[in-house]
């Protein structure tokens, strides 16, 4: 490989970058265009969720426990009921999504020792959200039931919880680093789409193909300029997610910058791939959507966790790169993870780096034979 036709290379497609300003706002602007969209629209947080107490005790013991429901910060009482049969409406009508009946003799039962039922009625036409506000209630109804069972007399038992890596539990700081590795699957895959498919409609392929590089020193010579971009846009994302959404940065920049390095190179290089094959911008760019997209945003366990998915679903997960990168990504921001645990994910990228320039350089075969 001749590094003086290579590096002529990269300088026509910086040449031809500067002149395309489409592909030059696709390239710095879309990525935190995405992050800023998804990292405000995508959020497992459950909150704010609007309830219905029927209160059939009227007790101080059954305030306490309506209090307690109040100042969890998770749910919004904002209606009172005199009648259960009151609550058919508002679930119909879905301006509740919990509905909490408190029976008569609540307090007098608490005060014999006897059970005391208290209903949960949860909208489960969404079904992870019912669970996840089934779980939060039971969670309350269970810390008062507790504190009432404690007497001067006794020495219960407790647990010391404490959460490691993300100590509020909160999804942005797993969606962030996700979206680092869906986006720039999907817009490495998708700049150099475009690469070739241009070449071929401006008509400069079969001038390319008479000059004397050789198909390695194309592709790489193509590739470097976006590899560029790629880790500027790397870096933006990743600052923008720190500073704006306030996701915690734990671990090594250097070896994030080495796995990030060889995991854009292979999707540089599958995105060329994709542009020798459509020759044509609109097919390449609607291959690699389909492409790199859906696979790394539904398969990559960044919306759906990969444990629950159906075992022919899971082998397959196996073949999408943004997978490995995910997990490197979430390692190195949120628990600062180095090579002892993340060598698998880094040998695997360095593999689908491999392939991805093998499968580009061997597409130019019959154009550059």
């Amino acid at each position: 490989m001749n590094s003086t036709r290579l590096f002529a290379v990269a300088r026509k497609e910086v040449v031809q970058l500067r002149r395309d300003v489409r592909s030059l706002l696709l390239a710095f602007l879309l990525p935190i265009l995405l992050l800023v969209l998804f990292g405000y629209a995508i959020s497992w947080d459950v909150t704010h969720i609007t309830t219905a107490i029927v209160d059939q005790d009227r007790s101080a013991r059954s305030r306490e426990l309506v209090d307690a429901f109040r100042a969890s910060g998770y749910f919004t009482v904002v209606e009172h009921p005199e009648r259960t049969r009151d609550l058919v409406p508002l679930l119909d009508a879905g301006r509740v999504q919990l509905a909490l009946v408190i029976p008569p003799r609540f307090a007098a039962d608490l005060a014999t020792g006897r059970l005391a039922p208290v209903q949960a009625i949860v909208d489960g036409s969404d079904a992870n959200t019912a669970t996840i506000v089934l779980a939060y209630a039971t969670s309350i109804v269970q810390t008062y039931s507790d504190g009432v069972a404690l007497t001067a007399r006794s020495t219960p038992i407790t647990s010391a919880r404490r959460v490691w890596f993300n100590e509020e539990l909160s999804s942005r700081n797993m969606i962030v680093p996700g979206l680092v590795a869906v986006i720039m699957m999907v817009i490495a895959a998708m700049l150099t789409s475009l690469t070739i498919a241009r070449e071929w409609e401006r008509g400069t392929m079969e001038q390319l193909a008479a000059t004397p590089v050789t198909r390695a020193e194309v592709v790489v010579g193509k590739l470097l300029p976006y590899l560029a971009i790629g880790i500027l846009d790397v870096i933006a994302v990743s600052v923008l997610g720190v500073l704006l959404f306030g996701v915690p940065f734990r671990g090594n920049v250097a070896l994030l910058a080495i796995l990030t390095t060889a995991f854009l190179t292979g999707a540089l290089g599958l995105g060329m791939f994709i542009s020798a094959v459509a020759k044509s911008q609109l097919l390449a760019t609607q291959m690699a959507m389909i492409l790199t997209f859906l696979p790394a945003f539904l398969l990559s366990g960044f919306m759906f966790s990969i444990d629950v998915m159906p075992p022919a679903l899971q082998a397959v997960t196996f073949l999408v790169p943004a997978r490995y990168f995910l997990v490197v990504t979430r390692g190195i921001f949120l628990k600062g993870v180095g090579i002892p645990v993340l060598y698998v994910q880094g040998l695997l990228m360095i593999a689908f780096a491999v392939a991805g320039l093998a499968a580009a350089i061997r597409s130019f075969r019959k154009e550059l034979a």
